[in-house]
């Protein structure tokens, strides 16, 4: 059994083994956010879906309104006018075959690739390497397509992309730890209802099951999924 540090079972000790409502949830989330470096607030979602059949995958992306508090590094691979429109666009790396080869190589200096539709077949070899590392450019996930420039404004603003595990959990973070409650409630209320618009079709009976929410290294929060639901919040 995993034996926990003093600063950990300190911060577990102020979690009751109950739902919270979202706001007071997200104020002790910030409360146990208290490791060295600036956490992130990160969420857990487990839903009713058996993702090894076809229709009951969920893989999309979010758009977080207040952002996700970090510097996102998006690699493009293209052709021709499209690699210089990428460097225009703020891309952090670029480029056609020869970054093909350099990711087969190993270079993996980015958080995010995105590639032209024209170039998928030979972006192809390298789904091995980076299907695991969740790097594999996907239409589903925004991530392949003509339009570079707002995809890559998109992903350096705060959209993300998120996916179902096989056990039916989806983990994401949606914003700093150090963000104001309200802030990350917008993002929490966000995430939860680009969930909801991409249930999968085959997903049969009760969708949502449990909702937590942790800093990096702080405990786990039940929070009450149907308030978070439904939650009206004003514009952002």
């Amino acid at each position: 059994m995993k034996k926990h540090s003093k600063r950990f079972q300190a911060l577990l000790a102020k979690v009751e083994p109950r739902p919270y409502e979202p706001k007071e949830a997200i104020a002790l989330l910030k409360e146990t956010a208290t490791a060295k470096f600036p956490e992130s607030a990160e969420a857990h979602i487990r839903l009713g879906i058996d993702p090894k059949f076809n229709d009951q995958q969920l893989r999309a992306t979010v758009t977080l309104p207040k952002g996700t508090g970090q510097t996102v590094r998006v690699a493009v691979i293209a052709r021709g006018e499209k690699v210089v429109e990428a460097q225009a666009a703020g891309a952090d790396v670029y480029g056609s075959e020869e970054l093909i080869e350099e990711i087969a190589g190993g270079r993996l200096d980015f958080d995010k690739l995105i590639a032209t539709p024209d170039i998928m077949p030979k972006v192809a070899k390298l789904g091995k390497l980076l299907g695991p590392k969740g790097l594999m450019p996907s239409p589903k996930g925004g991530t392949v397509t003509f339009d570079l420039a707002a995809a890559i404004k998109e992903f350096k603003a705060g959209k993300l992309e998120y996916r179902a595990d096989r056990s039916g959990i989806v983990h994401v973070l949606f914003g700093k730890a150090s963000f104001p409650v309200e802030d990350l409630l917008v993002n929490l209320k966000a995430l939860q209802e680009s969930i909801d618009r991409n249930r999968p079709p085959g997903a049969k009976g009760r969708y949502w099951r449990s909702l937590f929410i942790s800093a990096t290294m702080g405990p786990g929060i039940e929070v009450d999924f149907n308030l978070l639901r439904e939650m009206k919040l004003a514009a952002a």
